[in-house]
């Protein structure tokens, strides 16, 4: 269990419009957004520090592009007041930003990683987190991700979260919940 201190940030990772298209076939944990909105509200009410990450697609069939209206970041974890919006076009959220300078600014040695998908770029994210040094944890109930397929055979959205999870756990990162962090 990581020991929150006021110096823990919360980075929220790519929780946009354009991951629910139905192109991305069947997704995971369904409460994901509520469980981020959670934490999200226990950052604000004790002033520690958010990160808001926004993919900016360059890809032309993808769904989370700036001229479309999948970009968008879901309301429910829209930034508020000056909470940093840091925007990518990459999957990981240190690469080509200055996320890393911000946190090492601040003097924040512990990261809490939520968002959309565990297995893309929210993974990342964590990996690069870890490998810079920073106590990283992943709230396995405020990440989700889609189905996916492979040399014909169908992995469920379950089973591709379950396998991100367990390849970061102790390697990269803790594995929490949010009833963990809110305790």
């Amino acid at each position: 269990m990581p020991t929150i201190t006021d110096n823990t940030a919360l980075i929220i990772v790519d929780v946009q419009d354009g991951l629910d298209d139905p192109i991305h076939g069947e997704r995971n944990n369904p409460d994901a957004e509520q469980n981020m909105a959670r934490l999200l509200a226990d950052w604000r009410k004790h002033n520690r520090p958010i990160f808001h990450i926004q993919h900016m697609s360059t890809q032309p069939e993808s769904k989370l592009r700036p001229d479309l209206p999948g970009n968008k970041i879901k309301d429910i974890v829209a930034p508020q007041g000056n909470e940093p919006l840091i925007q990518k076009t990459v999957s990981n959220a240190f690469v080509g930003t200055d996320l890393e300078q911000r946190l090492r600014n601040q003097g924040i040695e512990s990261v809490i990683v939520v968002g959309l998908t565990t297995e893309h770029c929210v993974s990342s994210t964590v990996r690069l987190a870890s490998d810079l040094g920073f106590e990283t944890h992943i709230v396995a109930d405020a990440t989700a991700c889609h189905e996916h397929h492979f040399e014909g055979i169908h992995y469920p959205a379950e089973t591709v979260h379950k396998n991100a999870l367990v390849a970061l756990q102790g390697e990269f990162a803790t594995i929490v919940s949010t009833e963990d962090l809110l305790k």
